[in-house]
Parts: structure tokens; sequence; C-alpha cells
């Protein structure tokens, strides 16, 4: 079989266009991705600058002035500073287990993210047992705090711990309790 040269420039120029199909794609997946995630953290944003700034103003202090217009940037310039802060390591307690704490807590709540549908065509798990499973992985982030608070090996620190391991179960049976409400009645 012998192609001319046409036939050839033609099958080039379709497959070129398939291959944009599916940059395209993929890039009308991540906009909503991207655009809910600005979203929020703009959201945060601001919500923390008019808690400085509303504060300040009923303490009759001046609020955040010096980290950009109005303040803008002290958000950013706190969470700067928490990122470049020494990392402290307790030197009687359990390093590992000190440190395995909040790593356990991050995980289980950035995989609670699985079972969230961001798109139509974009899930980055289709379960039936979504629900339950974001309730399952989410429940697992009070055992980070209690690592961290034993691992510590102070009293005062493990008490700490405790504590915020019961308001985060506090929280959660609530929530728990609404959700599965929700999908039992959704079963019917």
């Amino acid at each position: 079989m012998i192609m001319d040269t046409t036939e050839i420039q033609a099958i080039y120029s379709f497959s070129r266009l398939e291959s944009l199909k599916e940059v395209y794609g993929i890039i009308w997946i991540l906009v909503p991705i991207f655009t809910l995630v600005l979203g929020i953290t703009l959201g945060v944003l601001v919500i923390v600058w008019l808690e400085r700034e509303i504060s300040a103003g009923i303490q009759q202090r001046i609020g955040p002035e010096y980290a950009g217009p109005l303040g803008i940037f002290q958000a950013l310039s706190d969470g700067t500073k928490l990122l470049f802060k020494e990392n402290l390591l307790p030197s009687r307690g359990d390093t590992r287990l000190f440190s395995s704490g909040p790593v356990i807590a991050v995980i289980s709540t950035l995989l609670s993210y699985l079972v969230i549908p961001f798109s139509y065509h974009f899930l980055l798990t289709d379960l039936s047992i979504g629900v339950f499973l974001w309730i399952a992985v989410s429940s697992l982030a009070p055992v980070g705090l209690l690592m961290s608070g034993y691992g510590s090996n102070n009293k005062y620190s493990f008490l700490g711990g405790l504590r915020a391991a019961a308001q985060s179960i506090s929280y959660e049976i609530p929530l728990t309790l609404c959700v599965l409400s929700i999908s039992l009645r959704a079963i019917r």
C-alpha cells in the first residue's frame, strides 16, 4: 500500500488534533479544582484579615497594617514564618511517635478528599460507600493528636493531646449522626 504525502499529512494533523483534545480535557478537569482551591484560599485570607481588624477595633488598638496595604498580607507572612520555624523535638520523648502524630492527622484529612467529586467527569474514586469511607478516614485524626501528646513524654502535653482529641471527637459525633441520617433517608 503506497500512501501519498497528503494522506500522511492528514494523519499527522488528526493525531495532533487528538492530542490537543486530550490536553483541553485535562485542563478542563483541573479548572474546577483550581477555582475551588483559589476561592477557599482567598476566603480564608479575607476572614483572617476581618477577624484581626474587628478584634483590633473591639480592643481599641491598631490592627495589622504593616504587611501590605491595610495588612492584607499578614496571614501570608504568618504562614511563611510558621514554615521556617525551628523543628523542636522533646529530649525525653519518643521522637518517632511525636513526629508521626501530625503526619497521621494530616494524611487522614487529605484522604477524605478521595470521595469528593470535583466535577461531573472527575472523581478520584467512585465508591458506593463514599460517605462511610469519609467518616471512617476522617475519624483517624484524633489518633494523631493522641500520638503527639503521648510521644512528648510530658503529662501536660498528653493532657493537651487528650483535650484536642476529645474536642475533635465531640465535633465528629454530631456530624456523623447528621450525615448518616441523611444517607439513611436517601436509601428509601
